[in-house]
Order: structure tokens, then C-alpha cells, then sequence
């Protein structure tokens, strides 16, 4: 392990197309809310209707709560935290990769599969799923 970091804190992206289950998995691996999941769809989604409304031109600040979200809870010292995002973009990522050298925080980036034909709830046309399949890339080294 890289010196500094510390081996109980870790931050875990949940990365894949839409309807690929990772809100699913990451709820799964916060073990039934002791750890915070935290996401993009957040911020489209309703406190207490729970309904979902995306507008692309916001998206630009749905981002920026989810690393500010993000950044509370490492200087919280929460030991485990969980962000599922498509995370089709290297981009992307890079903010949480800075906060993680700041925090002393290990990163695992997860690349989730659609394996089991899950949709997306999102209603993305199909060709927009083949676009930012297409831009996808999974770092393997």
C-alpha cells in the first residue's frame, strides 16, 4: 500500500452504462446504509417522491454536489464510501482520484457489466447507450 494512505479508508466508484445495476450493487455494498452511497442521480431525484427528473443542462452541477458530497464525508473520516456514476469519461474520475491523494483514501474502480439485461430507468435512447459505450474505456494496467 502507498505510504500515507490509510488501510480503513476507502472510496469505491461504481462505473457502467445505465441499467448496468450499479446503484444496486453499490447499495448492496453499503450494507444496508452503514457506509454512504453517493451519486449523480441524487441530484435529479426528488427527496420525497423519490421521482426522477434529468435535465442535461444541470448536469454540470449534479457533478460538482456529488464531489462536494464526496469530499464531506472523507473529511468526515467515513471509512468506506461508495459513489456509482456512469463514469464513461476518464475525466470523470479525476476529481475523486484528487480528493482520495488529499484524504489518504484507497480508490477501487469498479466497472459494473449488464450481464444480467438489466434497463435502464433513465430512459436513454439506445443509440445514445451505443455512443458513450463507444467512449468507454477500462484501464486495466
Amino acid at each position: 500500500m502507498p505510504e500515507g494512505f490509510q488501510d480503513s479508508h476507502s472510496l469505491l466508484l461504481l462505473r457502467g452504462l445505465p441499467g448496468s445495476g450499479k446503484s444496486t450493487l453499490a447499495h448492496l455494498l453499503s450494507e444496508n446504509g452503514k457506509y454512504p452511497v453517493l451519486s449523480i442521480d441524487s441530484y435529479f431525484t426528488h427527496p420525497l417522491t423519490g421521482e426522477y427528473n434529468f435535465e442535461f443542462q444541470k448536469n454540470h452541477l449534479a457533478y460538482k454536489q456529488c464531489e462536494v458530497r464526496t469530499k464531506e464525508k472523507m473529511e468526515q473520516e467515513c471509512e468506506k464510501i461508495l459513489v456509482d456514476n456512469t463514469f464513461t469519461l476518464e475525466w470523470e474520475m479525476e476529481p475523486y482520484f484528487i480528493l482520495c491523494a488529499r484524504y489518504n483514501y484507497r480508490i477501487f474502480v469498479i466497472t459494473v457489466e449488464n450481464r444480467h439485461g438489466g434497463n435502464n430507468i433513465h430512459a436513454i435512447p439506445k443509440d445514445q447507450l451505443e455512443k458513450m459505450a463507444s467512449k468507454y474505456r477500462v484501464k486495466l494496467m
